[in-house]
């Protein structure tokens, strides 16, 4: 069974890697060791890695590399990190895209169901999307699909066009399918890993638990 690249990398997050094969940074994500309420895995810990993290924005960005793009948008809260650092990247704009509640000037606002089940709202600054502008939107997951729908009814609604949509992983569950059938998508999740993703457990995982029994 394929596994996360490499077992010689996840455990230590400063160890420059012996070799890179796409996606070689994903056996950095740590498992969940806090029970049902929290995620099942945490994808942040690749973030440490200086070279992890530069190669997870080139190849979020390699389908895009041809493209116009206008502005990137990153959603509350982890897409931040990304969305800014792809901004940083491309020498372009960075919109943030708020949970409702914390914008202190006039916003637009769009209700959703995230993958939690919990009804939210999120909401942008009115003066931040003209009409035809391209935008890039970035989040770290999608799961059931329903925050990064809302983002882009939020861009759409103000007239941008979603040029894109980058982030760590799209599962395959409805949501997630149909963000890919309608849009531009970009993830960094190998094919014969796929699998693993959507059954919410890496073979990586198994040396997190060793660690732990040690």
């Amino acid at each position: 069974m394929p596994v996360c690249n490499s077992s010689l990398v996840h455990l230590d997050l400063y160890k420059k890697p012996e070799k890179k094969t796409r996606g070689w940074y994903l056996s950095l994500m740590a498992p969940n060791e806090k029970g049902p309420t929290y995620a099942w895995l945490d994808p942040s810990r690749l973030y440490c890695h200086q070279e992890a993290l530069q190669d997870c924005i080139e190849d979020l960005l390699q389908p895009f590399k041809n493209d116009q793009i206008d502005l990137v948008a990153g959603i509350d809260a982890m897409g931040f990190i990304l969305g800014a650092a792809i901004a940083s990247h491309l020498g372009k704009g960075f919109l943030a895209i708020r949970k409702a509640g914390h914008l202190c000037v006039k916003t637009y606002s769009q209700s959703y169901v995230d993958y939690s089940a919990k009804e939210k709202n999120m909401e942008i600054r009115t003066d931040a999307i003209k009409s035809g502008m391209r935008i890039l939107l970035v989040d770290q997951w999608i799961e059931t699909g329903g925050t990064m729908r809302a983002a882009i009814k939020l861009v759409e609604d103000q007239g941008g066009v979603v040029a894109g949509i980058a982030t760590i992983c799209i599962e395959d569950s409805e949501g997630g399918k149909w963000v890919r059938e309608s849009y531009k998508c970009s993830d960094c999740v190998p094919d014969d890993l796929r699998n693993q993703f959507n059954g919410h457990f890496l073979e990586s995982f198994h040396a997190f638990h060793a660690e732990n029994n040690n």
